[in-house]
């Protein structure tokens, strides 16, 4: 496969990266290589599961972890919404075959208000690991997203504070990176509960439990209720500039902001031929771009590759997290 990148170049993007035109000439900031698989989760299965919008986290001892939404093809939501968590594990990021494991969780209604487990966010704070999860409703909208905590990756427990919050059409895909001394959680949400413009909102907290300040960060042409083109909002943060992905169906679509809490749909910079996609850095600093989803087959990576000029600056994600 060559590069799966659709260019798109704006000037306005090029201002506010604050980088030359000359220097980056018909080139999108962000474009991506090859897709490799590694990890089928139908391997060594009697029944085909698939893996869906799914977070990556390096435990202490070094071992790669994976958690994901799952289901058994075709899928089938009255048989099961996605209760399950997948975990998966590797050594290494890039390894193929990367080794399943026992479901990392799964989904009580009745005891903790939990219809099903779909697109986890883990990240390290402290001596705990935090996994924010979209919960669902039994309703089919308002969703509400939890938080469950672990000391090793293996053993998870839920906060008390749960539902940390809930939102319409149905709050979904969390990502939460720290912003100075706060915390900011971005979701896919719509405008209105009953539906609306897609958009990307954030909450802010200080200790990771209580989030408020609730913000619409992003906003889409397009309206509808469930699904949309503002789906696994990732925010990655190099030098001063912030960039945004979000997936519409196939598409992941990238957009640039000096500011984490505003982007324009007009500072558009670039689109990667993905679904669901995490980013992600090995331990060498080598950047990632993850695809998956219901109908894509298994888990792959891809070279993420930035036309930015800004590889020496610092950035939110460090080699290995």
């Amino acid at each position: 496969m060559s590069d799966r990148v659709l260019t798109v170049w704006l000037a306005s993007t090029i201002l506010l990266a604050g980088i030359a035109p000359e220097a980056l000439a018909e080139k999108a900031l962000v474009t991506a290589g090859k897709f490799s698989e590694i990890f089928d989760p139908k391997a060594g299965e009697t029944e085909p599961w698939c893996i869906n919008d799914h977070t990556f986290v390096r435990g202490e001892d070094g071992m790669w972890h994976v958690f994901a939404i799952t289901h058994i093809l075709p899928v089938d939501f009255f048989r099961d919404p996605g209760k399950n968590l997948l975990h998966a594990t590797g050594r290494t990021l890039t390894q193929s075959p990367w080794h399943k494991e026992s479901f990392a969780v799964t989904a009580d209604w009745k005891k903790y208000g939990e219809w099903l487990f779909w697109a986890p966010h883990v990240i390290r704070h402290g001596d705990l690991y935090y996994m924010f999860v979209c919960a669902g409703n039994n309703q089919g909208h308002q969703y509400h997203i939890h938080l469950l905590t672990s000391q090793d990756l293996w053993h998870w427990e839920r906060s008390s504070a749960n539902p940390l919050l809930t939102d319409g059409f149905d709050a979904r895909d969390p990502n939460v990176l720290r912003v100075g001394d706060s915390w900011l959680m971005y979701y896919t949400a719509t405008s209105k509960p009953e539906g609306g413009n897609h958009i990307v909102a954030c909450v802010t907290s200080k200790d990771l439990t209580h989030w408020d300040n609730r913000k619409v960060v992003f906003t889409h042409p397009k309206q509808g209720t469930f699904g949309g083109p503002t789906e696994s909002p990732f925010v990655v943060r190099r030098g001063k500039s912030y960039y945004l992905f979000a997936c519409d169906g196939g598409t992941i679509n990238a957009y640039l902001s000096r500011d984490p809490v505003r982007w324009e749909f007009t500072n558009h910079v670039g689109a990667i031929y993905a679904h669901a996609s995490e980013i992600v850095r090995d331990t060498d600093g080598k950047w990632y771009i993850s695809h998956a989803g219901w109908e894509h087959g298994g888990l792959s990576l891809a070279p993420l590759n930035w036309h930015d000029g800004l590889d020496r600056e610092d950035a939110s994600l460090k080699p290995g997290e």
